[in-house]
């Protein structure tokens, strides 16, 4: 038996498949998850997920949340997600290229607030980026 993994956004299931591993994009580094894995909670950072459903892997843009683990079913619990496959790789390059110009810029100035926003948006566009395959 395999993990069963499911992906949930408040409007919809992104994923809902059994996998052989997944990664994480925890709060505290990537973390891998196999069959028979402890029972776990943890925060979900912005990122990559990566799932293996067979042989080869799949990618899933998070934007943050929580992930349980508990008798090899794993509840992915985000406030967004995309799937990397229906992801424009031309697009993506260009957010990710124009949110890292808005934090460059962001730096160079004392406007916490217009940081922070610039920061999370350089994620997401990184994040997007990544799984469409744009960068490793």
């Amino acid at each position: 038996m395999a993990l069963t993994v499911r992906v949930i956004t408040p409007d919809q299931t992104i994923w809902d498949d059994n996998a052989e591993e997944i990664i994480l994009p925890s709060t505290t580094g990537q973390l891998g998850i196999l069959k028979d894995h402890a029972p776990l909670l943890t925060a979900l950072d912005i990122g990559v997920m990566r799932v293996r459903p067979d042989k080869e892997w799949k990618t899933i843009a998070l934007m943050g949340g929580f992930a349980e683990i508990e008798n090899n079913q794993v509840k992915v619990l985000v406030n967004g997600a995309q799937l990397g496959d229906s992801i424009e790789l031309e697009e993506a390059r260009t957010e990710y290229n124009q949110a890292q110009q808005l934090l460059d810029e962001a730096s160079k100035t004392d406007d916490a607030q217009k940081k922070i926003q610039a920061t999370q948006a350089y994620k997401r566009a990184r994040a997007c980026y990544q799984a469409a395959g744009g960068m490793v």
